[in-house]
């Protein structure tokens, strides 16, 4: 699967920020929906004349709230990908929905636009913490858009945020257990964090909003892994768990360092061309990445070469968030770098005797423990 492209498309419109979001969406009371349809087709045709005509193995719509799209767009786009490259047979392509009562009944139109999996951002099943997290939705809407989700689309994921302020392993327990009882078949779960220039972060500043402690974090996680693990669905990635076979095969592309466009405001991408592995960037605000879309094609403000080094510390960056781990050999092709010269050999041999890092199946592997404490164990083996 090295030799696929992973397409991505940001819609970066919301109906409201949620307090804890850093994502580049934006609210606007009116969606200027057939100007950026034009841009985002314009943009993935100036992207494609230069990638050339490779195999695409997934496309991810993500925002912003791509449910808001119109689904004629997302017809659109789809059929355009498939002229411009050459979609392998079992293509995923992925968007993002939330379960208000008016994303929910736009399902079906995705599905007909050529949609074969949807992500619900669930986030919680308690009203309460729903209304914490500034959600739309209530719990009985989210419910409901799991039984929808799971009737019209092949494959389904949805995501629950843990660690939420006073959360109790019991009631996460009890509230995992209800939503894996919907039979979906993957499972993207995150850890409430407080993000720099959030609604949160100036409520944590002030004291208003307190966290669960290391303990109590950990033993949530540890939660999560043997409830999902007795619903069928493995952790395969740090916050992500599937039924064998249901990865989410966009995602996998970053994680295993692979080739991705990003298309839209602020998309970021990883492309081979020529001899080079690019990283490319596109104009974070809506309005000024249209201007310039209608422009020059494209919404491009940065773009820059990556050397063996950089690409090494990437690829380390994302492989180890996988349970599968890294493979030397498909590391040293990808990054010009061999795995053990990227690499720390005394905090490497360390991490080991500590049970953080193990070689199983001639691959480095993160074990649970070090998947846990990932970004401390990065920062000591990474050269």
């Amino acid at each position: 699967m090295d030799d696929l492209l992973a397409l991505y498309i940001h819609w970066p419109f919301c109906l409201a920020k949620c307090p804890y979001c850093d994502f580049n969406s934006h609210v606007r009371d009116r969606i200027p929906q057939a100007r950026f349809a034009s841009a985002l087709r314009r943009e993935l045709a100036w992207e494609a004349a230069r990638i050339g005509r490779r195999r695409v193995g997934s496309i991810f719509f993500g925002g912003g709230t791509p449910s808001l799209m119109d689904p004629a767009t997302v017809a659109a786009l789809i059929a355009d990908a498939f002229a411009l490259f050459d979609p392998d047979p079992d293509i995923e392509i992925t968007l993002e929905a939330n379960p208000t009562s008016v994303e929910r009944g736009r399902l079906a139109a995705f599905r007909d636009a050529g949609v074969n999996r949807v992500s619900l951002g669930v986030q919680a099943l308690d009203d309460g913490a729903l209304r914490f997290l500034g959600r739309a939705h209530s719990a009985g809407e989210a419910v409901a858009a799991l039984e929808t989700a799971r009737a019209i689309f092949p494959r389904a994921s949805f995501d629950l945020i843990t660690a939420r302020p006073d959360q109790t392993v019991a009631e996460w327990r009890a509230e995992l257990r209800r939503a894996l009882a919907f039979g979906l078949d993957h499972l993207s779960l995150y850890q409430l964090t407080i993000e720099p220039g959030t609604r949160f972060a100036t409520l944590y500043g002030r004291g208003e909003i307190r966290l669960p402690e290391g303990g109590t974090a950990a033993a949530l996680y540890a939660a999560t892994e043997e409830e999902s693990a007795r619903a069928g669905l493995l952790p395969y990635e740090i916050s992500n768990h599937a039924r064998p076979g249901e990865e989410s095969r966009h995602n996998l592309a970053y994680w295993r360092y692979g080739d991705y466009a990003g298309i839209g405001p602020g998309a970021h991408g990883r492309l081979t061309l020529g001899d080079r592995v690019v990283a490319t960037r596109r104009h974070r605000a809506p309005e000024p990445w249209a201007e310039l879309v209608e422009r020059a094609g494209h919404g491009s403000t940065e773009e820059e070469t990556l050397d063996p080094p950089t690409r090494a510390r990437e690829a380390l960056i994302m492989g180890l968030r996988l349970a599968e781990g890294i493979d030397p050999d498909r590391f040293a092709r990808r990054t010009g770098v061999a795995l053990a010269d990227a690499l720390d050999a005394r905090a490497v041999a360390a991490a080991i005797e500590e049970d953080y890092l193990t070689w199983r199946d001639g691959r480095l592997t993160a074990t649970l423990e070090g998947r846990v404490r990932l970004d401390a164990l990065l920062g000591a083996i990474v050269r």
